[in-house]
């Protein structure tokens, strides 16, 4: 196919960098993107765990994502996922997308249990890595 001018705004995955997981946009990766898109798959029980233990905040919003990977069975996470949002735990058990607002602290990562291959993404509204 021959060469567009909107290419530039395209990232395609290859087996160099980050592997199992990496940024899929950021400012870096095409500048002028103000949003950092961020994966990683959950292969098997994150080591160590707990993966996250710091509380973090931001000035921006912020999306996680966590997949499960079973197209039968798409609500089914593969895990039982603690985490939290300023002094309140969550468990989170099936696929779930979360709203982080800007500044609110949150953190505290660890898997409770692990059965199967699944997806965590983060969507910052941001172009910052």
């Amino acid at each position: 196919m021959a060469e567009s001018k909107y290419d530039k705004y395209r990232v395609t995955l290859s087996r160099k960098g980050n592997w199992p997981g990496g940024w899929l946009m950021s400012n870096d990766l095409v500048p002028g993107c103000n949003i950092n898109i961020m994966y990683n798959w959950i292969k098997e029980q994150p080591k160590p765990n707990p993966m996250h233990m710091a509380m973090e905040s931001h000035d921006y919003d912020e999306v996680i994502l966590n997949i499960g990977t079973d197209p039968e069975h798409p609500e089914y996470l593969g895990g039982e996922i603690e985490g939290y949002m300023g002094d309140e735990g969550h468990l989170i058990t099936a696929t779930t997308a979360l709203f982080i607002p800007r500044n609110v602290p949150h953190g505290r990562l660890s898997w409770k249990k692990f059965e199967k291959p699944h997806m965590q993404m983060a969507i910052k509204l941001t172009g910052k890595i």
